[in-house]
């Protein structure tokens, strides 16, 4: 499957702010309040969060991870 311009920005813009906050395993998974998303990026965390790519993971209390 590939993404349209928006979708790859984006997924990279909240790849890099997971980094950013450390959140690279579920021992150090953070919120999105910790990662600083904005309203847009919390819209799309959603969509991206789960099987789609599978690089952002949620874990069961709804913290985020690379």
């Amino acid at each position: 499957m590939s993404m349209s311009g928006i979708q790859f920005k984006m997924h990279q813009r909240l790849i890099r702010k997971f980094t950013r906050a450390g959140a690279t395993s579920e021992e150090t998974a953070v919120t999105f309040e910790e990662a600083d998303l904005d309203l847009q990026e919390q819209c799309w965390l959603d969509y991206f969060a789960g099987s789609f790519l599978g690089s952002i993971k949620k874990t069961k209390d709804h913290r985020y991870y690379i």
